[in-house]
């Protein structure tokens, strides 16, 4: 009797871009959303140097690694130029997108386009966060926390701990934060 033949197929990996500044909740939900259904994900930050966040490139990407090191399968990478050049170059066939309301859909939805007129190779696949994370947004936060408001249940702890120092520190020397 012949052994069958081992079926091996090529790793499915997906990229999650984003800005992180910083990781919510809503984010982590569609990271491990993402993890259960690829080999691999890549969450990368985007680099743009036109906008100023309120936490640092670097500071954003340990704190990324930080929010997921728990997940083997998640990896967390930067990048600069065009997503379907980045996606191409860490062999990624899906670009993740997440949407929280109708008011994402249209600019994600002509993004997704674009990028499909880019590269008709790489997809892009929405995923939605669980309904309870569906109104958190980076920015919201920010102004939550900047305000003293208890951000703890919108953000990892680690996230939320860099918050009030970093809106500690900005009381203590007098500067106010971006309202990006």
């Amino acid at each position: 009797m012949r052994a069958a033949a081992i079926q091996t197929y090529p790793m499915r990996r997906a990229l999650y871009p984003g800005s992180f500044d910083p990781v919510t909740n809503g984010h982590l939900d569609v990271i491990e959303r993402a993890a259960r259904i690829f080999d691999e994900v890549v969450v990368t930050v985007a680099y743009n140097e036109e906008k100023s966040g309120l936490f640092t490139f670097p500071e954003r990407m340990h704190l990324l690694e930080k929010t997921v090191e728990r997940h083997p399968n998640v990896r967390v990478s930067q990048f600069e130029g065009l997503l379907v050049n980045y996606a191409r170059s860490v062999e990624a066939s899906v670009i993740i997108r997440g949407l929280r309301a109708i008011s994402d859909f249209e600019y994600e939805f002509q993004m997704a386009l674009m990028n499909r007129k880019l590269d008709s190779e790489i997809e892009t696949m929405f995923l939605m966060p669980k309904e309870e994370y569906t109104y958190i947004s980076s920015r919201l936060v920010k102004e939550i926390a900047r305000l003293g408001g208890d951000i703890e249940a919108f953000v990892p702890d680690c996230i939320a701990r860099a918050l009030k120092e970093k809106f500690s520190r900005k009381k203590v020397i007098g500067v106010e934060a971006p309202n990006d």
